[in-house]
C-alpha cells in the first residue's frame, strides 16, 4: 500500500557471498526537493546509494515522472554520466575554450554562463557535446550520478497488453526496456531475476581465493567491482597483503594460460582462482 513506509527501513540481501544493503525509503511526493513529506531526509539518503530501485505500482506507472523530477531537483541524475568538462581557473587572461568534439553550443553562450556562475579567468576543456542543464552540472560539480533499475510491482494483476504501454511510457522518460522489471511481491513473481538485475547493475564479480594446503574458497568468494586488479583485492583483504606482495597466480578467464604468474596490476575477471605470494618478514 502507498506510503505505508515511514522511515528509512534497512534490510540486507546476501546474494553470491555479497551482503548488499537495502534501503527501503518512504515514497517522495510533488516537492520533496523543498521539504515536504521528509524529503530532504529521503533524498540525502538516495544520494549516498550506490542504485536506486524505483518501485511501481503496475497500475500507477505515471509517478515515476515525479520520482524522477524530484531526484533531478536534487541534483541526482539517473543513468546518466558526468559532463566531461575540465576546468582549470587562471589568474588572467580570460575565458579559453578547448575541444576536439561538437559543442553543441555556441562558445559565446558557453562563456556566458562561466561568467554567470564568477568563472572569468579560465581554461576550460570540453571532450563531449554539451546542452546548457549539462555544462551547467559540469561547472557545479554538486550533481551524484546512479544508476538505476524500474521494478513494476503487482504486475499479476495486469494482463499481456499492458506490459507494452508501461514499456512506452516509461520510453518518454529515457528508461530503456532492459531496465524495466517485472515481479510480484505477493505471489514471489521475478524475485530471483530482481536479484541477478541488481547484481548485474552494481557491477560485481566473485573472485576465488586460492588457500594454501586447502584449495580454492568456493564457499566466501572475494567481491570485487569489473575492471578490479589484484591491487584492489590486496587493499580488500587488508591486512600486509598489499605492503608484502610479491606476485600472484592466476587461473581462470582472465589467465592466459594455467597458473599465469602476474603482478599486481592484473586485471581479474569474475569467477577467477587467485592466489597471492607473499614475502617472508
Amino acid at each position: 500500500y502507498a506510503f505505508t513506509t515511514l522511515g528509512v527501513t534497512p534490510g540486507m540481501l546476501h546474494l553470491r557471498g555479497a551482503n548488499i544493503q537495502i534501503l527501503d525509503l518512504p515514497g517522495l511526493i510533488e516537492g520533496a526537493s523543498s521539504g515536504r513529506g521528509r524529503g530532504r531526509e529521503v533524498l540525502s539518503v538516495v544520494r549516498t546509494a550506490d542504485l536506486i530501485v524505483f518501485v511501481l505500482d503496475a497500475k500507477h506507472v505515471q509517478l515515476y515522472s515525479t520520482l524522477f523530477s524530484e531526484l533531478y531537483e536534487n541534483r541526482v541524475r539517473i543513468n546518466e554520466t558526468p559532463p566531461q568538462i575540465k576546468i582549470s581557473r587562471t589568474s588572467r587572461g580570460g575565458l579559453t575554450i578547448f575541444h576536439s568534439v561538437d559543442l553543441g553550443l555556441e562558445e559565446s553562450t558557453i562563456k556566458g554562463v562561466l561568467m554567470e556562475y564568477g568563472i572569468v579567468n579560465a581554461d576550460v576543456t570540453i571532450r563531449e557535446t554539451l546542452n546548457l542543464d549539462s555544462l551547467i552540472d559540469g561547472i557545479m560539480g554538486n550533481c551524484v550520478y546512479k544508476k538505476s533499475l524500474v521494478v513494476i510491482n503487482k504486475s499479476d494483476s495486469i494482463g499481456p497488453s499492458k506490459f507494452n504501454s508501461i514499456s512506452k511510457e516509461l520510453a518518454e522518460h529515457g528508461v530503456p526496456s532492459e531496465n524495466i522489471l517485472y515481479i510480484s511481491a505477493k505471489e514471489e513473481l521475478g524475485i530471483e531475476e530482481f536479484k541477478e538485475s541488481i547484481w548485474d547493475s552494481l557491477g560485481f564479480m566473485q573472485i576465488y581465493m586460492d588457500k594454501p594446503g586447502r584449495g580454492p574458497d568456493y564457499e566466501e568468494p572475494l567481491i570485487l567491482k569489473k575492471g578490479a586488479t589484484i591491487r584492489h583485492a590486496c587493499e580488500e583483504l587488508g591486512g600486509d597483503f598489499l605492503a608484502t606482495f610479491r606476485f600472484a597466480r592466476v587461473n581462470g578467464s582472465s589467465a592466459k594460460h594455467d597458473d599465469q604468474i602476474v603482478g599486481i596490476d592484473h586485471v581479474l575477471l569474475d569467477e577467477d582462482v587467485l592466489r597471492l605470494v607473499l614475502k617472508r618478514q
